[in-house]
């Protein structure tokens, strides 16, 4: 794959909503994402229900599906672009001091079980957003948007 030093990527590791698949599109197109790769059990448009929440975005933003998101990690790694996770992880460290290295993919995963921990063993880096109130985490759109725009001001 040919890329750009400014690329930025995101993989959506079995994203079980159509809705939050939709919501990315759009949210990616808002941020510039060069492409989004689906995987596993992620969606793929076209599809009303992603039509309905990304809003023209999934013809927008070109995108690829793969089954196994492991392998696709082990391709863009050949293809030196660096590989952050977005997951509650105690090795992970806070989005707000990490410091963006590109090209680079953010992984996004499972509403539920998030990402495994085989995948996260393949990443450079792991990112959290700090939850304070009782709940444990955001929706992965809402947190891949979070993420998406400190990763974008790093952008040239």
């Amino acid at each position: 794959m040919k890329n750009n030093r400014q690329d930025f990527y995101i993989i959506c590791d079995n994203i079980r909503s159509l809705e939050n698949i939709g919501s990315i599109f759009r949210t990616a197109d808002a941020l510039g994402v060069a492409k989004i790769f689906l995987c596993g059990i992620s969606g793929k448009p076209p599809h009303h229900k992603i039509s309905k929440t990304a809003l023209g975005a999934e013809k927008t933003i070109p995108f690829e599906y793969h089954k196994q998101s492991w392998r696709l990690i082990e391709k863009l790694r050949k293809d030196n672009i660096f590989i952050v996770a977005l997951e509650n992880n105690r090795k992970g460290i806070i989005y707000t001091d990490f410091r963006p290295k590109f090209p680079l993919a953010l992984i996004v995963g499972n509403e539920v079980k998030g990402i495994s921990k085989k995948i996260l063993k393949k990443t450079d880096k792991i990112i959290y957003l700090p939850m304070r109130g009782k709940k444990e985490s955001l929706n992965v759109s809402v947190a891949f948007g979070v993420a998406g725009y400190h990763i974008s001001e790093f952008l040239i």
